[in-house]
């Protein structure tokens, strides 16, 4: 069940007359999970949901699905027509003047813009001033309690054995080919009982070089001695509430890699320690820390380090029970991430360099509380020798 004055109390702190959630098939996945909704209930009319700051909540939903909201607390009022469901809304936002939704200016931050143009306008026709839910998100999705942390911390346990037991799985059948080990890992989480969105990375020499790239079958390159590989393994356990452990590790099938290869890791490892201290120090000196500053950061280093354009991606994003989850992202590239951290939140910092013959990336998870930042899990020092 939502706790409506801890939201409440947030809209007060903002300045904000409420908060209005609205859906229509599915569209907004984070209305569902902030006001504990069945992800699977059927939406297939227009809903609104106004949380306010003051008064009771008021639910509109269409009169054949009238019992979508009936979880919630509120007064009910109910449509059929365009022309009722105008009216309605008129009604449930008369004197709000100014609303948050899942709306971002410009569309800064994706996650969060999930209401359409069209719904935004309807809003603001009636006279209310739209803002952007991200802090209210963050604040109420993407922290943790301290169950989600501890199932964060047993499946990272699991993938971190996991990512070992493939290397070394990799040395035993070599000559093998990055399906064949890619099938190996998802065995492996089925045996832990984790579960994932996508499928894991397994990508040789160049194919390391393409930060998205999956093997297929019929498609999927050989590993042999002498090659390079990434391992990009993300997964959660197989019970409701969990949340993801996504981390990256790379090693190289033989004794000694070579020289461009060694730097380039020590390049990016580097990058990403200094990613981890620059949140550390903020949190332990109680600085307010934003997302695009642990970007700037770690991509800082690897400009000055002269490979600032072959990292072409952000520096991390949050964690939840989507990889990709609704807190801060460490971002000033692909967006400019200005929310701050808050405790109780997750992320990854996971720069890369990415060159036509090869791509390095070294992943960690970073959990924050109010008194520190922590690496949830084992942290790659050196390139793995596999076999």
């Amino acid at each position: 069940m939502i706790d409506l004055s801890e939201i409440k109390q947030a809209l007060a702190a903002r300045g904000l007359d409420g908060w209005l959630f609205y859906d229509h098939h599915h569209r907004d996945p984070i209305a569902y999970r902030v006001l504990g909704l069945a992800p699977n209930a059927m939406a297939t009319r227009r809903w609104f949901y106004l949380l306010p700051a003051e008064g009771e909540p008021v639910k509109l939903v269409h009169r054949i699905e009238q019992a979508q909201l009936d979880s919630l607390p509120g007064r009910k009022l109910l449509y059929s027509s365009w022309q009722e469901l105008g009216s309605a809304l008129e009604e449930m936002l008369r004197g709000r003047r100014r609303l948050a939704m899942q709306y971002s200016p410009n569309n800064l931050i994706p996650y969060i813009g999930l209401v359409d143009a069209g719904t935004v306008e309807m809003v603001r026709s009636l006279g209310a001033e739209v803002v952007s839910s991200a802090d209210l998100v963050q604040a109420f999705e993407a922290r943790w309690p301290p169950e989600a942390l501890a199932s964060h911390l047993e499946a990272g346990r699991a993938i971190d054995e996991i990512i070992g037991l493939t290397f070394a799985e990799i040395g035993r059948r070599a000559p093998t080919d990055e399906f064949t080990m890619q099938q190996f890992i998802l065995e492996k989480f089925d045996a832990a009982g984790l579960i994932t969105e996508e499928l894991p990375i397994v990508a040789v020499n160049q194919n390391s070089g393409n930060p998205h790239y999956g093997p297929r079958p019929g498609a999927s390159a050989p590993i042999r001695q002498g090659d390079f590989v990434l391992l990009d393994v993300w997964a959660r356990k197989n019970r409701p509430g969990t949340v993801y452990y996504d981390v990256t590790w790379v090693g190289f099938l033989g004794q000694a890699p070579p020289g461009r290869l060694q730097e380039i890791f020590e390049m990016v490892r580097e990058a990403r320690d200094a990613g981890v201290r620059f949140v550390g120090e903020a949190v332990r000196g109680c600085r307010p820390l934003h997302g695009w500053e642990v970007d700037d950061a770690v991509r800082g280093f690897i400009r000055a380090g002269g490979y600032g354009d072959f990292f072409p991606h952000r520096t991390g994003h949050s964690i939840g029970q989507a990889v990709h989850g609704n807190g801060a992202n460490m971002d000033n590239l692909e967006t400019r991430d200005d929310r701050e951290i808050i405790p109780g939140t997750c992320f990854s910092i996971e720069p890369g360099i990415y060159l036509p013959e090869f791509g390095v990336r070294s992943e960690v998870n970073v959990y924050v509380d109010e008194r520190e930042a922590r690496v949830t899990g084992a942290i790659q020092r050196e390139i793995v020798r596999i076999g």
